[in-house]
């Protein structure tokens, strides 16, 4: 699932505000909090990743860099931001917009990557959860009108049977939160005009909150809201006018959250993909369908991704990528409002790896997976292909050796060892040495490898703009872009070595790490690394340990492409 967590919270029936910060300034102004996740943590005591000191320790040695392909598997990304064109992939063997496949890979005109949510009736935007659909799917399977029919098809599919209950336990959960969601801030939402008058006049502060007098609980209710509002440090002090411009804002993106999964997400009988994509789901041999329709509707998580992997300055723009000298940045839609569908993962990376990707970044997840073993079959053909995953940890709070978060690395979390040796799953951290741990971050000592910057990140976003966004998410594509900035300087490097590079030289921290256990409760206990990586320290590991100083580094040779005249790809499947 794209999942973004949203800035108003749904908290004891009134909003709280996650973008509240303690600092002065307006984070939309504040350039040291739009640039924090490259902090030299040892001169600032913030644990940042140490980006321009490892691009100094590398050029010091005399390297120079090779740019390295980033395959982003997500929502769609904005190919012509100000802050992204220059370091977009482009496929070098398609000539655009000539509706041909020149390159004969099965794909017309993928000059940026392609979009395997799409087809010739357009693009899917949003989608069921997971859950949704294997509820739908097996629900007159396991619990149809015949007792006797649903006892053997449950003995006859035990595994199925598992993972419908599994689904059918966190689907009744989550839409009945999806419904109290929506109407409560659809009820905030139209309590937002009054809500402003109560204000009579007066900027918004603690005291004039005090002031006032309710006589309604719904006024109750909007004095208690205006409370929280008030000591947000963007819009304390400010107009009736301006608290309300920011309360209509803030209600629009919860609404933006919670109205899809209330009445599309977690509807049985929504379904888009059969009208729009046109392919059979079921099959999961199919490849060639989709289109080149790189944004999609809603490329704001994609873009905030591609931003903190490969953003360089522009204009007035402080803001940069953590790879934005070494990455380019090659985008493969995968990921709808709604969970992702396993087909589309593993021809997404099977798209990536054969046209040229180096390192895939993967920030989105799931509770169930009914492909699984297509999916892992993908992730054994980058192994074999010297690829490397980055994948996001989730963002539901929760040790995943308890709630599996898919796709996985492990195919029983009772392994010791995971099935691939080139994939490495972030967490996210913040700016707040005391509260290290994003709040939201999952985590596990064996199953998450690192932590890196997931709070407040700053990166773009369509049209040309620029927003805060968290998660683990925007953790992931940190280590995606530190990944880059090590393999471009030292092309020799596999992608075990990488992973052994930034687990190694974490910084550490044995601060409390506020899980729900009181066991291994610190922070250095809860992913192998037991700390938040350092691309300085990482660059100097690397080059120590693996990259070999005078002598000649391997090239590799360039994927042959196949010039046909007479091979056709079938027309039914491609998708325009």
């Amino acid at each position: 699932m794209k999942k973004v967590l949203i800035a108003a919270a749904f908290l004891s029936g009134v909003a709280s505000f996650a973008q509240s910060t303690d600092v002065a300034l307006d984070p939309m102004k504040d350039k040291d909090l739009m640039t924090w996740y490259h902090k030299d943590f040892s001169s600032s005591n913030t644990y940042g990743v140490n980006t321009q000191n490892a691009y100094k320790y590398l050029e010091s040695k005399g390297l120079k860099p090779k740019p390295v392909i980033v395959g982003v598997l997500d929502s769609g990304v904005e190919v012509d931001h100000p802050g992204l064109i220059k370091n977009m992939w482009k496929n070098p063997n398609e000539v655009p917009n000539n509706g041909k496949d020149d390159d004969g890979n099965g794909y017309v005109d993928d000059i940026y990557g392609w979009n395997f949510i799409g087809g010739k009736n357009g693009d899917i935007d949003i989608d069921n959860m997971e859950v949704t659909r294997v509820v739908k799917k097996y629900q007159s399977l396991f619990e149809g009108p015949n007792s006797a029919t649903n006892k053997a098809n449950q003995a006859k599919m035990p595994e199925e049977f598992a993972m419908y209950m599994k689904s059918k336990e966190i689907f009744t959960k989550k839409s009945i939160e999806a419904k109290q969601g929506y109407e409560t801030y659809s009820r905030i939402q139209k309590m937002i005009p009054d809500m402003v008058k109560l204000l009579n006049g007066q900027n918004l502060t603690p005291e004039a909150v005090a002031a006032i007098r309710p006589t309604t609980q719904e006024q109750a209710m909007a004095a208690s809201v205006l409370g929280q509002v008030a000591q947000d440090p963007s819009v304390k002090g400010k107009s009736p006018a301006d608290v309300q411009k920011f309360l209509e804002a803030q209600m629009k993106e919860a609404l933006d959250y919670y109205t899809p999964q209330a009445t599309q997400q977690y509807n049985l009988d929504f379904d888009p993909r059969a009208s729009v994509v046109g392919d059979n789901y079921e099959d999961y041999t199919q490849k060639y369908y989709g289109n080149n329709h790189y944004e999609g509707p809603d490329a704001q998580h994609g873009t905030h991704v591609a931003g903190i992997i490969a953003g360089y300055p522009q204009g007035t723009e402080t803001q940069y990528g953590v790879g934005y000298k070494t990455a380019k940045i090659m985008t493969v839609r995968t990921v709808p409002n709604g969970d992702e569908r396993d087909k589309d993962v593993a021809n997404a990376i099977r798209y990536a790896v054969d046209n040229g990707a180096k390192i895939l970044n993967m920030s989105f997840g799931k509770p169930v997976s009914p492909g699984k073993t297509v999916v892992w079959d993908a992730f054994k053909y980058a192994q074999d292909k010297g690829v490397l995953l980055v994948k996001a940890a989730g963002n539901e709070n929760e040790n995943i050796a308890e709630n599996v978060y898919y796709p996985t690395n492990f195919k029983e979390v009772t392994d010791a060892k995971p099935f691939i040796n080139n994939m490495l799953v972030v967490g996210a951290s913040t700016n707040n040495n005391e509260f290290l741990r994003a709040d939201f971050s999952n985590y596990n000592q064996k199953m998450v490898n690192v932590f890196a910057p997931g709070d407040k990140i700053y990166s773009t976003v369509p049209d040309g703009k620029y927003e805060y966004l968290q998660g683990t998410s925007m953790a992931s594509p940190v280590v995606a872009g530190a990944a880059s900035v090590l393999w471009a300087y030292m092309p020799n490097l596999k992608p075990q070595q990488i992973i052994e590079a930034l687990v190694k030289t974490s910084n550490k921290s044995s601060v409390n790490a506020m899980i729900n256990s009181n066991t291994n409760n610190r922070f250095d206990l809860i992913s192998e690394a037991g700390g938040v990586i350092d691309l300085r320290k990482a660059a100097e590991y690397a080059f120590t340990n693996f990259y070999k100083a005078g002598t000649p580094v391997p090239t590799a040779k360039p994927k042959a492409v196949k010039k046909t005249t007479k091979k056709t790809v079938k027309k039914t499947v491609r998708r325009k």
